[in-house]
């Protein structure tokens, strides 16, 4: 199916690792230009020179900042308006689960989590919206998380964050229509760097990576019985941010092999 992206301008930030990384490549893939961001800069000119070899470099833009600068989100825009023409479509995926219960979580640790799951989400989209609704099909999605409605007491202060950043979400998909569509995936276990440091920390230093995943897929009930592949989560976050989802607004998709509870 051609999602229609040949030409169009993709935003992505947190695009230099997991799951921003697979999405910035599969967008360069149906013919997209894409400006990426993150705070790391190094990793950052490494993976942009990879992307560049590959697809031109007349078709990347990538600059290491904080997403939680707005001056620096501002600054970006800007660029991507002098590179690209502008905005199309923004990719909001920043922020990691803090792990942590009620008892052990701090006033201090609080506000950060909350100042990241939400500041993420709301210096992009202010830097972007006049550029999303000049396109006149412009489209935000977001990377959350299952924690939003199946909340977990160890990771307590990002599943409320996530929660509320959802509630965000819709309420933003309301009152930005019909110029800006607004959706967001929910994804559950995706093999990461993340995980991929618990693999390394794992008690039993002689268990295999396909051993300790395969075990960690059955402790957490994951009826497709694996941890899900970054390109997975990129294949829905291109799709929702493409015209071929013009009529999808407001909605949420897991990306999570079937773990959820909830209906």
């Amino acid at each position: 199916m051609d999602l229609g992206l040949k030409g169009r301008t993709l935003v992505v930030t947190g695009g230099s690792s997991g799951i921003g990384l697979a999405t910035v490549r599969a967008a360069l893939t149906e013919g997209a230009n894409v400006a990426l961001c993150a705070r790391g800069a190094e990793r950052l000119e490494r993976v942009a020179n990879e992307l560049a070899s590959e697809f031109g470099a007349d078709k990347l833009l990538a600059q290491a900042f904080s997403v939680l600068d707005p001056q620096a989100n501002t600054a970006f825009a800007a660029q991507v308006a002098e590179r690209f023409g502008g905005c199309d479509a923004l990719i909001t995926n920043a922020g990691q689960g803090r792990v942590s219960t009620y008892a052990d979580t701090s006033d201090a640790d609080w506000r950060d989590e909350l100042e990241l799951k939400f500041f993420s989400q709301l210096h992009p989209i202010r830097a972007f919206e006049a550029q999303l609704r000049a396109s006149g099909t412009g489209s935000i999605t977001a990377v959350n998380s299952l924690l939003a409605y199946q909340p977990e007491a160890h990771m307590v202060c990002t599943s409320a964050a996530r929660a509320g950043v959802q509630s965000l979400l819709k309420s933003l998909a309301g009152e930005l229509a019909p110029a800006i569509r607004v959706n967001s995936i929910l994804v559950g276990l995706i093999d990461s760097q993340q995980w991929q440091r618990r693999f390394e920390a794992r008690a039993d230093q002689s268990q295999s990576r396909e051993e300790w995943f395969g075990d960690l897929a059955r402790r957490k009930a994951i009826p497709l019985g694996r941890l899900g592949n970054p390109d997975e989560a990129a294949r829905a976050l291109v799709f929702l941010a493409s015209p071929a989802a013009s009529y999808i607004t407001g909605a949420r998709l897991e990306i999570s092999g079937g773990v959820s509870r909830f209906v």
